[in-house]
């Protein structure tokens, strides 16, 4: 039995559309399937533990977007039952990262082939999570988008990434970087007016961002990407090569990899995990080796 878990509000609402697509597609398939639709935030984590518990599941499949799938990876962590995606959401960065069609009808041929790879995931403060989590100027901005009046109307218009671009714009004229004590593995280091720290395992975040490039999900090991001491105009004239990942080679920016990393900072900073806000300092963060079965 295959079991969804389909967030209607995702995508500004277009996540309702594509669930009703691909439904059809599995009854004319003759798929057996069950479906659950999220009513409140953290509802798709509790969804997933209730299946795990009370139901014999092939696979669980979310509909939405990557909010919808951090959620049921938090259910689903330290279960064998393999995670499917069918992407309905404004960004959809794990799908792009993992390789998954944008398409429905595509994504879900894919789930239903039945060829589960392991995938690494994160864990920051309690939470797990798939693709980045973004520490300091990147959680102002996601806690900007998240709480944005614009966001909903940008996604039905199928111009959801620009709500993020937008509050870019704005959280850069007021962000005041800040002093930071990192550790990642067993070295430690101290870093002055750091704007971010990306802890990527996957390469991009935030509809197309590819903030950490050559992230990988199954090589056991971060990507970090820290980015200091530049100005304000000097990161606006930045900010759009990170759409191709060009950003890597300038000399504010610092790639490094490790698998554990703990965070602290003179004055409070805000992290976001796969989009959504986790808190604000101090972070612990450890990566979790091949803990996710992917279709």
């Amino acid at each position: 039995m295959y079991y969804f878990i389909v967030n209607n509000t995702s995508g500004g609402g277009k996540a309702s559309e594509i669930w009703n697509h691909t439904e059809t597609i599995l009854q004319n398939k003759n798929i057996h399937y069950r479906v659950f639709h999220t009513q409140h935030a953290n509802h798709g984590s509790t969804l997933v533990r209730d299946i795990i518990h009370k139901e014999k599941a092939r696979a669980i499949i979310a509909v939405g977007g990557d909010g919808t799938v951090h959620e049921v990876i938090n259910g689903l962590t330290g279960s064998s039952i393999p995670l499917g995606i069918i992407p309905a959401g404004s960004g959809n960065d794990f799908c792009r990262g993992l390789g998954i069609p944008m398409k429905y009808n595509k994504a879900l041929d894919r789930i239903l082939q039945d060829e589960p790879k392991l995938m690494d995931v994160g864990w920051i403060n309690g939470r797990y999570f798939g693709t980045v989590a973004g520490i300091g100027f990147d959680g102002q901005v996601a806690l900007e988008t998240n709480k944005s009046s614009n966001k909903k109307m940008l996604n039905l218009a199928k111009i959801g990434r620009v709500s993020y671009i937008m509050n870019v714009l704005k959280v850069l004229f007021y962000y005041q970087p800040t002093n930071v004590e990192l550790q990642v593995d067993s070295k430690q280091t101290k870093h002055k007016d750091v704007w971010l720290i990306a802890i990527a395992n996957l390469p991009c975040y935030a509809g197309g961002m590819y903030i950490c490039p050559d992230a990988r999900n199954n090589d056991e090991l971060f990507d970090i990407c820290i980015l200091k001491d530049i100005s304000r105009w000097k990161l606006l004239r930045l900010f759009p090569s990170v759409f191709k990942g060009k950003h890597i080679n300038h000399p504010a920016i610092t790639i490094t990899k490790g698998k554990k990393v703990t965070i602290n900072s003179n004055s409070p900073i805000t992290a976001h995990s796969d989009g959504e806000v986790i808190g604000q300092t101090p972070f612990n963060i450890r990566l979790e080796p091949l803990t996710i079965s992917i279709l």
